[in-house]
């Protein structure tokens, strides 16, 4: 895949500084307001904002843009869902940088339209008649997720808000529940039902922006070799006289060592002037030291 990151490092020197920071913000907005529409519209108003390509032919092209105002949770936990959201789109954007976060959610949203689109064209196609099927934007809030995971297995979140739970676990409960969903509708079109493709086909179409950006983008997290040559010529110094007490790593940014928290890695940072070396939750996020 380093073509394909070549690529987007290409598009990011040329099209980069038209890439909106803190885009995260402005989604929780647009969910705020489509919460609001939802509670004085109810089923009514969810559905005429949800992206259904039957409707759209027909059309009502905004809906191919108004289903990104549907909030991940329509209850009381709203505000909770959102926040949290919010935290993990944010964590994604100091990794990745602001341009391969926008990227990847504009990503989302076209391989969104692509899924319901085949979905669609799908039913169509096995039952002669044109079937409604709704896109949101859950599988786009899903990848995000499922990327947070893939970064930061080891991160640990209040479940229920009293387990502490790795989100590492988390995922592959997410990774299981999607596959049975795939297998459930493929079974039902196996015996003959073959409109059920059309679910399938919208549901693995809707998470390839997952797939596709984990290769992309998990070298960008993994240190050059010129970090690495630096860690071994700092190591093999360490190694000569270690006294008791001291440690051999420390990030400059939250003061984390190997001895206070072990599952954490260690990286230097090659953008700043000295050895300063930074844990996983800091080597893409600090500000440079020059």
């Amino acid at each position: 895949m380093s073509s394909n990151e070549s690529f987007l490092t290409k598009l990011e020197r040329k099209w980069g500084r038209y890439a909106i920071p803190n885009l995260t913000s402005y989604m929780c907005i647009l969910y705020a307001i489509g919460f609001i529409l939802i509670m004085i519209g109810q089923n009514t108003m969810y559905s005429f904002l949800c992206l259904d390509m039957n409707a759209v032919m027909h059309g009502q092209v905004w809906r191919l843009f108004t289903f990104l105002l549907i909030p991940p949770d329509t209850s009381f936990l709203v505000i909770i869902t959102i926040i949290f959201y919010w935290s993990i789109g944010t964590s994604l954007e100091h990794t990745w940088g602001t341009f391969y976060y926008n990227v990847y959610i504009i990503g989302g949203i076209i391989f969104t339209w692509i899924g319901t689109l085949l979905g669609w064209l799908i039913m169509y196609i096995a039952t002669g008649s044109p079937q409604m099927i709704l896109g949101t934007n859950y599988y786009i809030l899903m990848s995000m997720f499922l990327a947070f995971a893939m970064l930061y297995p080891d991160h640990q979140i209040l479940f229920m808000f009293i387990l502490p739970l790795k989100v590492k676990w988390l995922a592959y409960f997410y990774y299981a529940l999607m596959a049975y969903q795939v297998y459930e509708y493929a079974t039902v079109a196996i015996h003959g039902n073959l409109w059920a493709w059309g679910y399938v086909v919208s549901i693995v179409v809707s998470l390839l922006n997952f797939f596709l950006f984990y290769h992309s983008t998990r070298r960008r997290t993994k240190p050059s070799r010129k970090q690495m040559k630096r860690k071994r010529e700092f190591m093999n110094k360490a190694k000569k006289v270690t006294p008791a007490g001291i440690t051999r790593h420390k990030c400059a940014v939250c003061g984390a060592t190997e001895e206070s928290n072990p599952e954490l890695e260690f990286r230097f940072c090659s953008r700043c002037k000295g050895n300063y070396e930074y844990c996983q939750n800091h080597i893409f996020s600090h500000q440079h030291i020059q």
